[in-house]
């Protein structure tokens, strides 16, 4: 067993090292489709663990009560902040006419599991919320990395608890199984993977420091038998990256939920590694994958 799945190790690691460790999976880069602007308001929303900072992406011309998507950013659990995600959020209010609430949430290891997905699922609730300028009857969850691990947790909350109703999971290159250590999990890549192992271990020890709480079924929900019984959540868009580590769980999972009827589409981008939308520069392909992703929360809600 590594010495960075002690949970001391990989908590002082994830401290100190966490600006590194942002800066290198979450690069400035040059603005991602600047052409695109939408009216934003930043808002601050209760959950049972405090208040969490979102910004409200609206469309820029909206027919009626639009729909709503509720976004989680990536960072494995660690690192990461909504803003990564303003691209995404614009280009998603502009073409698909949604609103789009783009939420933190407390990041590990100050706050490990469950509370940051208890808190998305406090947000998502707040967004489905009759009275809002948005139809929360219409609603779709979805985020990139981790925050695609919250949004099939909260998809399997929403199951379990009656609610709210969502109309479509994104689980956009998510971890979806931290209970088999990284070190089984390959990559064509090998060395050069964005993901390496210790890095792995370090963001799940953080989340998550037990490793028999890693096979809760909300941490990691193609492990085991954890799909058991899912019938009934919410169709799932998986989209996982050809040459990501994580690529094997989140075909797994999309196994399992077409096995309960609610896979809408397995999706595997050919030729490029985690968080291929943020590190890249592949414009075309970015913009491809996000029409993909528009096209079925367009289909989704109407």
């Amino acid at each position: 067993m590594s010495v960075l799945s002690r949970r001391p190790v990989a908590d002082a690691v994830a401290r100190r090292f966490a600006a590194r460790i942002n800066a290198a999976i979450h690069p400035a880069v040059t603005p991602r489709f600047p052409e695109i602007t939408v009216p934003t308001t930043d808002v601050t929303i209760g959950t049972r663990h405090g208040p969490v900072a979102a910004t409200v992406y609206r469309p820029p011309t909206p027919a009626g009560a639009p729909g709503v998507y509720v976004n989680a950013h990536g960072g494995g659990f660690v690192v990461g902040h909504r803003a990564q995600d303003d691209a995404w959020c614009r280009f998603l209010a502009a073409h698909a006419g949604v609103v789009v609430v783009n939420t933190d949430y407390a990041l590990a290891p100050s706050t490990r599991f469950p509370t940051p997905v208890e808190q998305f699922y406090d947000v998502v609730r707040w967004a489905s919320e009759p009275g809002r300028e948005w139809d929360g009857t219409r609603l779709c969850v979805g985020g990139q990395s981790a925050g695609g691990n919250f949004s099939a947790a909260v998809s399997r909350m929403a199951l379990e608890n009656g609610g709210p109703a969502i109309s479509l999971q994104v689980l956009h290159y998510p971890p979806l199984d931290i209970a088999t250590p990284p070190s089984r999990k390959a990559s064509p890549l090998g060395a050069k993977a964005v993901l390496k192992p210790w890095l792995c271990e370090v963001f799940d020890t953080a989340y998550v420091p037990e490793r028999a709480g890693r096979r809760h079924r909300l941490v990691s929900p193609a492990w085991g038998a954890n799909a058991d019984g899912i019938a009934g959540i919410a169709p799932a868009l998986v989209i996982a990256a050809e040459l990501d580590r994580l690529r094997g769980e989140a075909r797994c999972y999309a196994d399992k939920l077409d096995a309960a009827g609610a896979l809408a589409e397995y999706v595997e981008v050919g030729g490029v590694d985690h968080g291929y939308d943020i590190m890249t520069e592949d414009f075309e392909l970015i913009r491809r994958m996000y029409e993909l992703i528009v096209a079925h929360v367009r289909g989704a809600i109407g």
